[in-house]
């Protein structure tokens, strides 16, 4: 004998369920990629950092935080849109976003590039001011849950003008 579903129920996965799984799905791929194109080799270890850069082992946990913060923000915002021109939204900011969070990886580290990517910064910026207001208008916590993202990168961001000032000019691709 099979149970069948109370009535009003369906089987199967719930949409919360579902939606965030993709979610995390995708928040996990944007953040392998990136780890992926973060080389701390010797021309990171050679590069003269500020004495206030927090050590190396803090990143990782902070991207992971920031991460499943943003994946919660995608899931909520997607939940409140009242249209599917707003789920279009929520999608095009949150690949948006991704592609951003990626380039400056790729400059940074992989073309070993920071005065590229210190230029890159600002459209990173914005890929997640955009998303908090927006998303804020939809669901608060969608928005708040953006917060520690855009400060993160706020700080990343004079971090990366720092280095780009105390190490200039830089050569290569």
């Amino acid at each position: 004998m099979t149970a069948t579903p109370a009535p009003g129920r369906r089987s199967g996965l719930s949409p919360l369920l579902v939606q965030s799984l993709v979610a995390a799905v995708l928040a996990t791929a944007v953040a392998a990629t990136g780890g992926a194109l973060t080389q701390l080799g010797p021309w990171y270890r050679g590069l003269i950092k500020p004495a206030w850069q927090p050590p190396d082992w803090l990143f990782g946990p902070a991207w992971t935080l920031i991460f499943i913060c943003t994946a919660c923000a995608a899931v909520i915002a997607w939940r409140a849109a009242r249209s599917p021109g707003q789920r279009a939204t929520v999608l095009v900011l949150m690949a948006a976003n991704a592609a951003c969070n990626m380039g400056w990886s790729l400059l940074f580290f992989f073309l070993q590039r920071p005065d590229w990517s210190l230029l890159e910064v600002v459209p990173l910026w914005l890929s997640i001011l955009v998303p908090l207001i927006v998303f804020g208008r939809w669901s608060r916590r969608a928005g708040w849950l953006l917060a520690p993202y855009l400060a993160w990168v706020s700080f990343a961001a004079f971090l990366n003008y720092t280095i780009v000032r105390l190490n200039a000019p830089f050569v290569g691709i």
